[in-house]
């Protein structure tokens, strides 16, 4: 396989790195676990099946967090008006995180950027960079993104914006240094492919709408907890009258989604995100069709031991890899856990060597 940057390059050989370091190592056999015949329109149209899942699971959870909400703050014991405070709840959810979705949208992307100290730069400032981004940018049938750069001696890189026309790439002062032509690529259309596969929009709403489940069912606990005193008098004369039973069964239904909501989110949100890494990944070879430079890229950033200055767990899943300073300085980036925002890099890496 040759790269589209010159002559047909000599075969990829593991990078050796010492064990201290923590990197990656590429010659564990259980790595090399997927066919042969794998190919990355395989794994694009394998990981967007899982992300549509995924995102329907979430909007359904957040319809019934604001139906759980509106029957423990509107039924108040009267099984007539059951039914009603959970439409209720659930329309004035939506409401709600149309408004938040809005507000993502116009507003997030300059907001992640200068959360992450995200500067723009010209074409004079880095010829070299701009060429690999303009190419890939051709291959991919998209807009010319703006190119913002990191002063962070940490290796990383993320893209943000609301659409291709309005898309970001930026990239740490420490990975554009170390990088080769072909690394410099494979990074580029990793993020790339997050514009072409809309995953910075995606994110962002999932980002919002997971963090509205949270704040919905948190409110609710404290409202029924600190605001029961003011409904004494109301649930002393119900519960002389006789409760319901069905108001009953529909409240304590609530409180257990109140309850598991706001986790299953956080959960469905870290699973998209991980699944849309794998992507990424896949998305990149489709634009270089050469996954030796994001493998060596990957490698890199698995050996890096030194974390982002300035660390937002708000945006952590936009950046490449997992910036945590738990994640880089112990090296934990092979760490495999449903509570993390990447996959394991040994993953990654496996994925594309299949693709060889």
């Amino acid at each position: 396989m040759s790269n589209s940057y010159g002559a047909p390059p000599p075969p990829p050989q593991p990078v050796a790195v010492p064990a201290s370091t923590g990197a990656v190592h590429l010659e564990r056999p259980e790595l090399h676990a997927l066919p042969t015949n794998v190919t990355y329109r395989n794994l694009i149209a394998e990981n967007r099946r899982k992300s549509a899942f995924l995102v329907m699971l979430l909007i359904g959870l957040a319809v019934l967090t604001g139906a759980a909400a509106g029957v423990l703050l509107g039924a108040s014991g009267n099984s007539r008006a059951a039914v009603p405070a959970a439409l209720g709840g659930a329309l004035i959810f939506g409401v709600v995180a149309s408004i938040a979705a809005g507000w993502s949208w116009f507003s997030g992307p300059g907001a992640i950027l200068s959360m992450a100290g995200a500067t723009p730069i010209e074409k004079k400032d880095d010829p070299q960079l701009f060429n690999v981004v303009e190419e890939l940018a051709i291959a991919g049938g998209l807009p010319l993104p703006k190119v913002y750069l990191i002063d962070d001696p940490s290796l990383n890189a993320f893209a943000t914006g609301r659409d291709p026309a309005t898309a970001a790439v930026a990239i740490t002062t420490g990975l554009r240094a170390s990088l080769t032509r072909d690394e410099l690529a494979g990074v580029m259309a990793h993020e790339l492919a997050h514009v072409r596969h809309n995953d910075i929009r995606l994110m962002m709403l999932l980002a919002t709408m997971a963090g509205l489940i949270v704040f919905v069912g948190d409110f609710t606990r404290n409202m029924r907890i600190f605001g029961g005193m003011g409904g004494g008098r109301r649930s002393s004369s119900n519960s002389r009258e006789g409760a319901n039973p069905l108001v009953i069964v529909l409240i304590v239904i609530s409180v257990i989604i109140l309850i598991v909501a706001p986790i299953v989110a956080t959960l469905i949100r870290l699973a998209i995100s991980r699944q849309r890494e794998y992507l990424a990944d896949a998305g990149a070879v489709e634009l270089t069709r050469y996954p030796e430079g994001l493998i060596g890229a990957l490698t890199k950033l698995g050996a890096c031991r030194t974390p982002l200055r300035r660390q937002n767990e708000a945006i952590a899943p936009l950046f490449m890899v997992n910036p945590a300073k738990s994640a880089v300085v112990r090296g934990r980036q092979d760490s495999s856990s449903m509570f993390l925002t990447h996959p394991p890099l040994a993953e990654r890496i496996a994925r594309l060597q299949a693709l060889l």
